[in-house]
């Protein structure tokens, strides 16, 4: 089985658990428990600053920007482990994290890290 849509952590294992409630109920055996296993958190965020991807793209490594196929800026971040699409407008997409804590880290470290390029123009 899987979950999409869900807004946190705690509303995927609320869900599984009424499935599983609703498919006793019509004489469905479930012989163990469900293992629940998050794969994948996609969350999007603002920056509150534009970003001037050109920069970014020559000085942040593991990052490819190619504007004539997206508008976006692809940032592959080592730890944790997650891909960032960064837009101009400061506006992000996080995928890839197993944790909603790891989204959180994830934004706090490239906010830092663009910061100290020089990169964001406070809006």
């Amino acid at each position: 089985m899987v979950c999409t849509g869900a807004k946190s952590e705690k509303q995927v294992f609320k869900t599984v658990k009424r499935i599983i409630r609703t498919l006793k109920r019509y004489n469905i055996v479930i012989s163990k428990e469900p293992e629940i296993t998050i794969q994948n958190v996609v969350a999007s965020g603002n920056l509150h600053a534009e970003v001037n991807l050109e920069k970014v793209a020559y000085l942040l490594e593991n990052s490819m920007y190619e504007p004539e196929q997206f508008p976006g800026l692809i940032y592959r971040m080592d730890d944790p482990k997650v891909v960032l699409l960064i837009f101009s407008s400061g506006k992000l997409v996080c995928t890839g994290a197993k944790k909603e804590d790891e989204v959180k880290q994830a934004v706090n470290k490239i906010y830092q890290r663009l910061k100290s390029l020089g990169v964001l123009y406070e809006e």
